[in-house]
């Protein structure tokens, strides 16, 4: 017989992500949920991948990653937060910002600390704590003029002795939520005599729009000393699947880091860190181009819904446009997106699946990292309700 299953993670179920993309092919309805684009890796990246498995590229990888790609990640950000960073002793490849995000808490949180998330709170978060032992903090988001920002009084009185970390996700999925070097000295000031760490959820940080520049909180000095910085090449390189990322850490909390990661994963696929690293040495400017690449996708979007019954302000950043539906519909967020899955053939994300509490109304979440003629041929539906 077998014995009783006691979970660890009672309140999870499958992923959102998960549930509406099969819903999507389940209904062949375009698939605007999950966030990975529907066009490919430059070539140039793609035949190094090519070259590097040919010439021995095969066996484990250092389990902090290929030190040509760890330089490679220390030069960018020198160029970009104007930022030294030891390629050694405080960069980890990781696999995939998910694997990064989880050995971060595993590494810091412990039994019956807290950790303040802000909601919409990307999912994998909660989990991971509740696995370390630790409690969840949900402090909402202020929505100012169909904006939505940091709620600085409820994130100070969600402040505790018992708070541990605190996780940003800046550029911000799903809201484009970004921050200012005004916010990040905000944040130093309210956490500067506390016992909390930052953990920075970057994933997004090439794709912010509208003349705007991504600030990392390795940008701020005070920041920097407490903080876990967590990015993406997925998201950089059109490439989701690779699952490659990486964790930024001053060389304290990187050794913290490192003890979880080795047994996490140890290492990273070994021929793509190759190319990788060949590929930004190669085309550093092809990061800069992103915003502008992904900023024509949303114009185009939003142009094409203008005269729909939908309410929006065109995103900030990432690649995810929110569209309020409150002139379309009552009917709660979670439970249209399934419907207009099913009987007009376009499937989003609803709004109210990141929140501890519904508090973000009737919204729902567009990805638009898609060719033209998807998003011309979603918008006309939607644009029909």
């Amino acid at each position: 017989m077998l014995p009783p299953v006691d979970t660890k993670l009672p309140k999870v179920g499958t992923t959102i992500f998960t549930v509406m993309s099969q819903l999507a092919a389940d209904y062949d309805a375009i698939n605007l949920s999950q966030g990975f684009p529907s066009f490919e890796p430059p070539d140039d990246l793609t035949d190094r991948i090519a070259f590097h498995l040919k010439r021995g590229a095969n066996q484990y990888a250092p389990m902090p990653g290929v030190a040509s790609l760890r330089q490679a990640i220390a030069e960018k950000t020198a160029r970009l937060q104007g930022q030294q960073i030891d390629s050694d002793d405080e960069i980890t490849v990781c696999c995939g910002a998910t694997e990064g995000l989880f050995s971060v808490i595993q590494a810091i949180v412990r039994r019956d600390d807290e950790v303040i998330v802000f909601d919409p709170a990307y999912d994998s978060y909660e989990p991971a704590v509740t696995l370390a032992g630790g409690r969840t903090i949900h402090v909402p988001l202020a929505i100012v003029d169909d904006e939505f920002e940091i709620d600085w009084q409820r994130f100070c009185d969600a402040l505790t002795a018992r708070t541990r970390l605190v996780i940003l996700n800046f550029p911000h999925n799903p809201t484009g939520a970004v921050l200012s070097t005004v916010d990040l000295d905000r944040i130093a000031d309210i956490v500067r005599d506390t016992g909390a760490f930052i953990l920075s959820d970057e994933v997004y940080e090439h794709i912010v729009f509208d003349g705007a520049v991504h600030h990392s909180v390795l940008s701020n000095d005070e920041l920097r000393q407490r903080s876990f910085v967590i990015s993406s090449f997925g998201k950089t390189y059109h490439a989701t699947g690779w699952k490659v990322g990486y964790c930024i850490a001053p060389p304290p909390l990187t050794i913290e880091f490192r003890k979880v990661h080795q047994f996490t994963t140890f290492t990273v696929v070994t021929p793509i860190q190759h190319a990788l690293a060949d590929f930004m040495n190669s085309e550093p400017g092809f990061y800069d181009a992103l915003s502008g690449f992904y900023e024509s996708k949303r114009d185009l979007f939003c142009s094409l819904l203008e005269r729909s019954r939908f309410r929006l302000r065109p995103a900030r950043s990432t690649f995810f446009q929110l569209l309020d539906y409150r002139e379309i519909s009552d009917v709660a967020d979670a439970m249209l997106a399934e419907q207009w899955t099913k009987e007009i053939g376009v499937a989003s994300i609803p709004l109210s699946v990141f929140c501890e509490s519904d508090f973000t109304g009737t919204r729902l979440r567009f990805c638009f990292a898609k060719d033209d003629e998807t998003l011309r041929r979603a918008a006309e539906i939607l644009s029909a309700l």
